[in-house]
């Protein structure tokens, strides 16, 4: 895979902004911070999280002059799929950011609990 091989299929082309990529450091600063809520419930703790994840996935893809097309499905499976060839970040690492965005989409999308590594389900309770 090539990030040029993607262009038009699941990413665009930009001229990165050294603004822009502050604002995304900002950003992902923010939802750490929101993750380490406690007294929050565990699945808005992980979104945060994950949230953060896939902003720094956004950093790399956009320093590389590329940006994922959210107008696509799959814009968050492009973004983490292309950390090796965008941060340099290893297959095992990708395989298991990759398990984080199925199980966001889970809780997202039906309401299910958050699972945790091991596939137990935690009580929001």
């Amino acid at each position: 895979m090539s990030l040029k091989g993607l262009i038009g299929v699941s990413l665009d082309t930009i001229t990165p902004s050294r603004e822009t990529a502050r604002r995304l450091i900002a950003a992902v600063a923010r939802q750490i911070v929101d993750a380490r809520i406690e007294a929050v419930s565990s699945e808005t703790r992980f979104c945060s999280a994950y949230t953060a994840i896939r902003m720094l996935a956004d950093l790399g893809l956009h320093a590389n002059g590329y940006r994922a097309l959210t107008s696509r499905p799959g814009h968050h499976y492009t973004a983490i799929q292309t950390l090796p060839l965008t941060l340099g970040v290893d297959a095992r690492t990708v395989v298991r950011l990759d398990y984080l965005r199925k199980q966001r989409n889970v809780t997202e999308y039906s309401g299910d609990l958050v699972s945790d590594l091991y596939g137990d389900r935690k009580s929001v309770v």
